[in-house]
């Protein structure tokens, strides 16, 4: 359903990207934010379905900077190998492929949304905080939005949280809570990584219910 394109950010990086386009005309543009196994199966997937339901939708290949067209499954060896990615990120180089794909989603006229997962799903809180592009974003267990709570969204939010996620415990749930009392913000039965059929950590029942909640969040915040 969609294909790769090429994206310019601002400081002149050029950097791949999926999009996937609905069969007629879309109703908002969506930036999907990748976890970190780059542009893979499961984030083409995520675009595909988005066009699916009336969406353009986009991933850029924000780890494009340190290596070109990387991505991976979900294998332990491979899991340890997409860490290498997380040590010294820079969130404003992030921040600025992400704003190359709103960009370009914009050009069209469309409202824009975000989603991004794990790694994503931080810097999907970061872009509704620091850029002024998106009319709506949605966090799908972002392991550094605690770090980042006492950021004000510049449009409504939703997070998405697994009870028993290893990585991001319930204290920094709670924070998020406590700090960010304007953002809509759900916990599961499921750990890390929940929405992802490819992961042995998927579980099926919770994220059917996210991704509605998702599909539900957009359509209310993204009308024309």
């Amino acid at each position: 359903m969609g294909e790769t394109i090429s994206l310019e950010a601002a400081d002149g990086h050029r950097l791949g990207a999926y999009c996937a386009e609905p069969a007629g005309p879309a109703k908002a543009g969506i930036v999907v934010i990748q976890e970190i196994f780059g542009v893979n199966s499961h984030i083409r997937s995520i675009c595909d379905r988005l066009a699916a339901e009336g969406y353009e939708a986009i991933a850029p290949a924000i780890f494009d900077r340190q290596e070109r067209d990387f991505e991976s499954g979900y294998s332990p060896e491979e899991i340890a190998a997409a860490r290498r990615f997380v040590g010294g990120i820079d969130w404003d180089a992030m921040l600025r492929d992400t704003r190359a794909a709103a960009d370009h989603l914009k050009e069209e006229g469309l409202p824009l949304g975000i989603v991004g997962f794990c790694l994503g799903g931080s810097v999907a809180f970061a872009a509704a905080t620091r850029l002024d592009v998106f009319r709506s974003a949605v966090a799908f267990y972002g392991g550094r939005i605690a770090a980042f709570a006492d950021e004000v969204p510049n449009c409504p939010v939703l997070m998405h949280f697994g009870e028993t996620d290893h990585s991001i415990p319930m204290s920094d749930v709670e924070t998020i809570r406590a700090r960010r009392p304007d953002c809509t913000i759900h916990v599961y039965p499921a750990g890390h990584g929940f929405n992802c059929d490819e992961r042995a950590s998927y579980e099926p029942e919770s994220a059917r219910l996210a991704w509605r909640r998702t599909l539900d969040w957009f359509d209310a915040t993204l009308r024309t």
